[in-house]
């Protein structure tokens, strides 16, 4: 631990409000780096040198002051972190007068820098527990040792199982969003303390990675523990009212380098899902058009699986098969409860699938011609 300015500042201003005299902080080198007497900033200081190599309280009377070079009447106390002597506090002043505030000024110095400290090495854990994160998640450039170091040095347990969410704020209004946004999403992710570990990705789409852990059976994780637990965030999120926030989980892969291919199922869930209504989505539910969304960047495969539906966007003027089809779809092709939701009659139904069929050239009633509708129209459009 070395004093700088900051916390010699910190100290200055504490101790000056205890007692009415002027004090100055010395680093170990005697200089002088915090002062009651601004003027005196920088200088060297004879009797905190003293002080330093000699690790003892060092007074100094009017005469003696005449002798040092930087130095006024008062009392130094070496200021101790873990048993080391790292600079000097000094009470200006005659020592009679001075003296019975040394241990005080002392004391709170010492704490000052305890805090310090602590909270430098917080913010040392913070940093570099995002850094571990992130290469989790991106997978490949340190191998499964490495990275278990890094993790045990953090008193991190890897051998949690554990699945990649991505979140995302969205603003309430049309405003931009701090950094400090972000990092408040962070602390409602990290606490209570549930051990999960969290990272920023991206700054400017407002999105963070959480690596959740979750607990395995033996008909695998629990979706249903899940939203449990995400229910509960999104309630707290509500509560501070700054932002809303999108939710998408991946899915559990064993081991460290899974964790790259959990992260993968959950961003590419959230890209397929920028457009839809809600506010939490599980891969699970869009697993087949998540592994197929790379179709997209193959132009003839694309053209070839959508050129079907196409077709019929082109004669449905009203749009009305395409919602069919839709909603078809979504109930997994099951005709009671598509009339339902349609409220239309069975027959009406029945005509408007012959009709698709009859534009598209596919056979609404044979398996490969429902999934080329189903990959081509639904999903891929």
């Amino acid at each position: 631990m070395q004093l700088n300015e900051t916390i010699a500042r910190q100290i200055v201003e504490r101790t000056m409000k205890i007692i009415s005299y002027s004090i100055n902080v010395m680093d170990e080198r005697g200089r002088i780096i915090g002062s009651g007497d601004p003027s005196r900033l920088h200088q060297k200081h004879e009797g905190a040198i003293l002080a330093v190599n000699e690790k003892r309280i060092v007074e100094i009377d009017t005469g003696t002051a005449e002798n040092l070079k930087g130095v006024k009447p008062g009392i130094n106390l070496p200021i101790l972190y873990q048993d080391e002597v790292i600079g000097v506090v000094g009470i200006s002043g005659f020592p009679e007068q001075v003296r019975s505030y040394g241990e005080l000024v002392k004391m709170t110095a010492e704490l000052i820098i305890e805090q310090a400290s602590l909270m430098s090495q917080i913010q040392w854990d913070k940093r570099h527990r995002e850094e571990l994160v992130l290469q989790l998640i991106k997978g490949g450039a340190l191998n499964e040792d490495q990275l278990t170091d890094i993790a045990d040095r953090l008193q991190l347990d890897l051998t949690q199982p554990r699945v990649a969410t991505v979140v995302q704020i969205i603003p309430e209004r049309k405003t931009s969003l701090s950094l400090e946004s972000l990092q408040e999403l962070v602390h409602l992710l990290e606490y209570p303390q549930r051990d999960n570990l969290v990272g920023i990705i991206s700054v400017s789409q407002r999105k963070v990675v959480v690596l959740k852990p979750i607990t395995l059976t033996a008909t695998g994780w629990s979706k249903e523990l899940e939203i449990k637990r995400i229910n509960k965030l999104l309630r707290r999120v509500k509560k501070q009212g700054k932002f809303t926030i999108r939710i998408a989980v991946g899915d559990y892969f064993p081991s460290l380098p899974g964790l790259a291919t959990s992260y993968q199922t959950a961003k590419l869930t959230m890209e397929l899902t920028k457009d839809r209504i809600g506010q939490v989505f599980f891969y699970e539910d869009y697993k087949l058009p998540v592994l197929l969304s790379n179709v997209k960047n193959e132009q003839w495969r694309y053209q070839q699986l959508s050129a079907p539906y196409q077709k019929l966007l082109q004669k449905d003027d009203k749009g009305t098969l395409a919602k069919t089809l839709k909603v078809y779809f979504e109930q997994n092709c099951d005709l009671h409860q598509t009339c339902e939701l349609l409220h239309i009659h069975r027959n009406t139904l029945r005509y408007r699938l012959e009709k698709i069929s009859k534009v598209t050239s596919l056979d609404i009633n044979k398996l490969d011609s429902i999934i080329q509708l189903y990959l081509g129209g639904i999903y891929l459009n």
